[in-house]
């Protein structure tokens, strides 16, 4: 596996670029220096990026719920207007992520990781599936997607 698709999935679940390249990075790493190859690259590396990132996640809320119990009142100011063209595209990107939100964690992570060119069988061992039942699984996670981004009034993405 190369850097790129790595990195595209984590960026795409934590919308942020540069914690999906820290991420990332972080996760071949940890490959370096395991010493020995896994079965597995791929399914070990996803596993392992997935991990850092719901790591990062738990300390990002933690410290944004104590911050917020510090100073309520403190706000950040506006971003200026962007334009048009930019604006339907953000306001596209807000919708998927919304609806992917809405997704049990293991919807999200099928549709991401398919998305990215992952096939069925990495799929199955890095989320601890059936190969056989992965078509099956991400058929659901689609229509229910679907059903999510239609429900924000957005079908155009």
């Amino acid at each position: 596996m190369r850097f790129g698709p790595l990195y595209r999935y984590l960026n795409r679940l934590s919308g942020d670029p540069a914690l999906a390249s820290d991420l990332a990075q972080d996760t071949f790493i940890r490959l370096f220096q395991r010493g020995d190859m896994p079965d597995n690259v791929r399914g070990w590396l996803v596993a392992v990026a997935r991990n850092l990132y719901r790591d990062e996640r738990r300390r990002t809320t933690r410290r944004r719920r104590l911050l917020d119990a510090r100073a309520p009142d403190s706000t950040l100011g506006d971003a200026p207007p962007a334009p048009d063209e930019q604006l339907l595209s953000d306001e596209r990107r807000l919708a998927v992520r919304q609806a992917l939100a809405e997704l049990p964690e293991r919807d999200r992570e099928l549709l991401l990781l398919r998305h990215e060119g992952f096939s069925y069988h990495d799929l199955a061992v890095t989320l601890d599936l059936t190969e056989s039942s992965v078509g099956t699984l991400l058929a659901r996670a689609k229509t229910a997607f679907r059903g999510a981004l239609d429900r924000r009034g957005d079908a155009s993405a």
